[in-house]
């Protein structure tokens, strides 16, 4: 037989000799529990003539219950782990998605834009005439605009003079296409602005481009103020 001290069960083995203690007390007459056995089950428990096997199997026991809890919390923080990888990669692919289609979008914007430039003409490239139909003034105007910003300019062209290139307003001194306050400003893109629509057409893109961004963008402003 040995002697062996298991902190495991010190609850247990302490109470156990305790009562062991008080049964030997009362069968020898003593009712008071020996000292040395308070002492041992008040410290660490010790418990004595366990036949070896039995030790064994007890620290068998333990260890297989200490083994099973660690796996069990190795598990459950594996799987956390892994449910926080797989939420962070579906952020980072979202975000990736996001950003490719954003790129796309600007691409195909871009290239729309430049073809749409590429397709305009300037004003010196029409031969002056004597005078212009609506529908000549119109194309001329869908040549230099762009077709991406045409209906926008055309919209407002269509408030502003229904593409007359000689209206005048009689009370402001307004004149052309684009009601250009004064007329006079359109001498920028051409001493001929009186007379040539493809000159005020040139003229009133530059303005629209240059104090709102485009034509679109003019004409957003000007149904919000019926002005421009």
């Amino acid at each position: 037989m040995s002697r062996i001290s298991v902190r495991g069960f010190a609850v247990a083995s302490a109470t156990a000799v305790t009562t062991v203690g008080a049964v030997v007390g009362v069968a020898a007459g003593d009712t008071q529990p020996s000292s040395d056995l308070e002492t041992t089950a008040a410290g660490t428990t010790l418990l004595t003539d366990i036949p070896v096997g039995d030790q064994a199997q007890v620290q068998t026991a333990s260890l297989t219950q200490q083994a099973d809890a660690l796996a069990s919390a190795a598990d459950a923080d594996a799987k956390k782990s892994l449910e926080e990888a797989a939420r962070i990669q579906a952020a980072k692919d979202a975000k990736a998605k996001k950003e490719a289609a954003e790129e796309k979008a600007k691409e195909e914007r871009e290239a729309k834009e430049a073809a749409s430039r590429s397709a305009t003409r300037d004003a010196d490239s029409f031969a002056p005439q004597s005078s212009y139909t609506v529908s000549q003034v119109k194309a001329m105007a869908r040549q230099i605009v762009g077709a991406g910003q045409f209906q926008c300019f055309s919209n407002i062209v269509n408030h502003e003079s229904t593409w007359n290139y000689r209206a005048q307003n009689p009370s402001s001194g307004a004149y052309g296409l684009v009601q250009a306050l004064p007329g006079s400003k359109m001498s920028s893109a051409g001493a001929d602005w009186r007379t040539n629509p493809a000159t005020q057409i040139e003229w009133g893109l530059n303005y629209m481009n240059v104090r709102y961004g485009s034509p679109c963008g003019a004409w957003s402003f000007w149904q919000a103020n019926g002005w421009y």
